[in-house]
């Protein structure tokens, strides 16, 4: 399981509004390709969004389903790229003076990642999560009005 932890200088619901902007998600999760189409209902329990992820020519379209979401607070996913990953993916987001301390959570589902999952896979999503996590900080901190140079 992958756990990393930052701090936003933004609102919790500012933050929230990234996390529920589908066509965001290209931007600023790490290897996430583009999106290619999405509920207008996101992120309401059972809505999803179809994404295409990868690196290089090696690409998997595949999509993400909300599992729960309580706006400017939590949201939880399952992120898919099949055929080789599978996961549950929270945010949890808390207020932090004038800002957002952001915790993103990833735990592998399913074979083989169950069983494969060692110190060093988790060493690196955690790396790929904290790059995600400063790109959806500089997101939401342009959103804000801090401007960034």
């Amino acid at each position: 399981m992958s756990k990393v932890t930052i701090t936003i200088n933004a609102k919790p619901d500012t933050v929230y509004a990234v996390l529920a902007d589908p066509a965001s998600y290209a931007l600023w999760v790490v290897g996430n390709k583009r999106i290619r189409g999405y509920d207008r209902a996101w992120p309401a329990p059972g809505s999803e969004f179809h994404h295409e992820v990868g690196l290089g020519f090696l690409t998997v379209k595949d999509k993400t389903v909300a599992l729960e979401s309580d706006p400017g607070r939590r949201l939880v996913m399952l992120v898919r790229a099949l055929p080789f990953l599978r996961a549950r993916v929270s945010y949890l987001l808390e207020p932090d003076g004038a800002g957002t301390r952001i915790t993103m959570e990833e735990v592998p589902m399913g074979r083989p990642w169950e069983k494969l999952w060692n110190p060093m896979l988790d060493a690196l999503t955690s790396l790929r999560n904290a790059e995600t996590l400063r790109r959806l900080r500089l997101l939401a901190e342009v959103r804000s009005g801090i401007v960034h140079r």
